[in-house]
């Protein structure tokens, strides 16, 4: 048995499943979550942080990976994260991609009215495990990662086969009530093979980084299909594209 419980992190929901010898952390957190996270297992959970034994990384983000490093050196867990090869953040334009997603980040908390804290982090991850596409967790066999690319090139989702939770990370959004693609979304033909993944998968529950968590049942994934881009959106075509206006009109976005 086990419980999966749900904190409202500095962005974002953090998952964190609790069994009877250990503890996983279903995403990396913002590097502004490592103490509340900490805080919840010593005193809420009356537990050491030793018991902490993976963090997986479903991508990149700032609220994904940045509190992942910490995490690992203080409780001694092991990070998980997808096996492709290569740094999302890599070269000079992932230098500026890193430094551009961490300042998007602290808009987002500050339209969530959060007090703005430190959200630098490594730009490079180094985990310990790397996870094939359809594998279960190490030391958590009832949890199987799938590849669900499309925000990035290294999007997990984590399936809990007992109870057919599926948590999605950023897969999907609802905003305003609705359900729509993630920004940025760097490959959309990867995208929609990952929606119809879930899809196939069938899952019970979906549960979102950002925007709760449903019964599939309430989910219309062909809407989403039919609404996602079919180009990439991204930070430096969003910023082309304003370029392109401010000087040729906007006739020419």
């Amino acid at each position: 048995m086990f419980t999966l419980h749900r904190l409202q992190g500095h962005i974002q929901t953090i998952y964190l499943a609790e069994y009877a010898d250990r503890l996983l952390l279903l995403d990396g957190c913002c590097r502004a979550d490592v103490g509340p996270v900490c805080d919840f297992i010593r005193q809420q959970l009356k537990r050491p942080l030793t018991d902490l034994h993976l963090i997986v990384v479903t991508h990149m983000h700032p609220d994904h990976a940045g509190g992942a490093h910490k995490l690992a050196r203080l409780s001694g867990a092991l990070i998980a994260a997808a096996d492709v090869p290569g740094q999302w953040y890599r070269g000079l334009d992932g230098f500026m991609m890193h430094l551009s997603d961490i300042l998007l980040a602290k808009w987002v908390a500050s339209r969530m009215k959060r007090p703005q804290r430190w959200l630098w982090y490594p730009r490079f991850l180094r985990p310990d495990l790397l996870l094939k596409d359809d594998e279960p967790l190490p030391g958590f066999p009832e949890w199987q990662a799938y590849h669900c690319q499309g925000h990035t090139d290294r999007d997990l989702a984590l399936l809990h086969r007992p109870s057919g939770e599926l948590y999605v990370a950023d897969l999907l959004v609802r905003v305003r009530g609705r359900f729509i693609a993630p920004f940025p979304l760097f490959y959309p033909n990867r995208y929609r093979s990952s929606l119809l993944k879930v899809q196939a998968l069938a899952p019970s529950r979906v549960l979102l980084a950002h925007g709760g968590e449903f019964p599939l049942s309430e989910i219309n994934l062909e809407e989403v299909l039919a609404s996602a881009p079919t180009v990439p959106m991204t930070h430096w075509r969003s910023v082309k594209a304003k370029v392109r206006q401010a000087l040729f009109g906007k006739d020419a976005a």
